[in-house]
């Protein structure tokens, strides 16, 4: 029989019937029951740790009061303790517990992570002192790993201890050599902080210099790359002009060469037709022969015109490419023009030496 089965009745003297009788204790005591209620009912009680214990997750340290914090240490430690098997049963039932799924989803990736390797004992509660109005105690709670500064206005684990007036003398050198290993303790431990503040330091100056250095150098490569690029594509494009220049060049000498011969070859037919007419007449016409020395004379001064020309026009082409390129590139071009040259002279010797033939037999059919 259980403590809430008992019933203390308050009888009427009027009536003695059993319905009429009222039970006097409504609550029973508190045995065995470690559940703090924190002045909430059962629902309410579950929402506000499932609150807090989100905002433990997401801030990884809050602020709230005292009996506040010891419940929630007891609440949020077992839902840590299922992140570290990241099985959907868990996911499930860390999700039933905080009714956040951002805050599941944080519980098994980053605090995982952290407390994963931990065996218990995720959360640190630190005292603050009463708040000012109500004077509740007030404390910080914590993820151990996450927060290693310690927060303002915790209290000191060091218990001040009053200091007497009398003094002994024996007691002095003690006391002054234990002060003396704390102050050098202090002392040792800022230098070491201090040396690590510099190292830090040092080593960021330098990380940021070589990175720094690095893109300068990556920076000055892609312009020196694109240089060459350019430069190579000029001395492609004027290679490719040179050559065009050299080809339209050797093409006109070609063509004056050609007009040459060709001015050259009907001199000499003329020339042979005259002789074969005087060989087989034995006389010539009087009005035929100065008309076909004249008429060799003419083509002699119009070739010679025409090969001047195309001398005067080979050698502009070639000044034009000296200017564009070296000098070796145009050595194509200086021995055409002296081909040209050679066979200009070879021209005005045979058109001299077919003059000269053609007064001879003039003078002889004159005599």
């Amino acid at each position: 029989m259980k403590v809430s089965d008992i019933k203390v009745l308050r009888f009427n003297s009027n009536n003695l019937t059993s319905s009429t009788c009222k039970p006097l204790i409504s609550k029973t005591m508190r045995h065995a029951n470690r559940i703090k209620k924190l002045g909430r009912t059962s629902a309410h009680r579950k929402a506000t740790l499932a609150a807090l214990s989100s905002a433990l997750i997401e801030h990884k340290r809050i602020t709230t009061t005292l009996p506040k914090a010891k419940a929630l240490r007891s609440f949020v430690e077992p839902i840590i303790n299922r992140a570290k098997d990241d099985t959907t049963h868990n996911r499930r039932q860390a999700f039933r517990r905080l009714r956040n799924k951002e805050a599941v989803k944080t519980l098994f990736g980053e605090v995982a992570e952290v407390l994963g390797s931990r065996p218990g004992g995720y959360t640190r509660v630190v005292k603050l002192g009463q708040r000012s109005g109500d004077a509740a105690e007030m404390a910080i709670i914590e993820l151990v790993d996450f927060n290693d500064i310690k927060p303002e206005g915790a209290a000191s684990g060091k218990k001040k201890t009053r200091r007497s007036r009398r003094k002994s003398t024996d007691a002095v050198p003690a006391a002054t050599a234990s002060t003396d290993g704390a102050v050098a303790d202090e002392a040792v431990e800022k230098v070491e902080d201090a040396i690590e503040v510099a190292e830090e330091e040092v080593a960021e100056v330098i990380e940021e210099a070589t990175a720094e250095v690095e893109e300068d150098v990556e920076v000055a490569e892609d312009e020196v790359v694109e240089a060459v690029e350019a430069v190579e594509e000029e001395v492609a494009e004027a290679a490719a002009e040179v050559e065009e220049v050299v080809e339209a060049a050797e093409e006109e000498v070609a063509e004056a060469a050609a007009a040459v011969e060709e001015v050259v070859e009907a001199a000499e037919e003329e020339v042979a037709d005259a002789t074969a007419e005087v060989d087989e007449d034995g006389e010539a016409p009087k009005e035929e022969v100065p008309e076909s020395a004249d008429d060799v004379a003419e083509t002699i001064q119009a070739t010679e015109e025409e090969v001047a020309e195309a001398a005067a026009e080979v050698e502009e082409v070639v000044e034009e490419t000296v200017e564009v390129e070296p000098a070796t590139e145009t050595e194509p071009v200086d021995e055409a023009t002296d081909e040209a040259a050679t066979e200009a002279e070879e021209a005005e010797k045979a058109s001299s030496d077919e003059a000269e033939a053609a007064d001879e037999g003039d003078e002889e059919k004159a005599e």
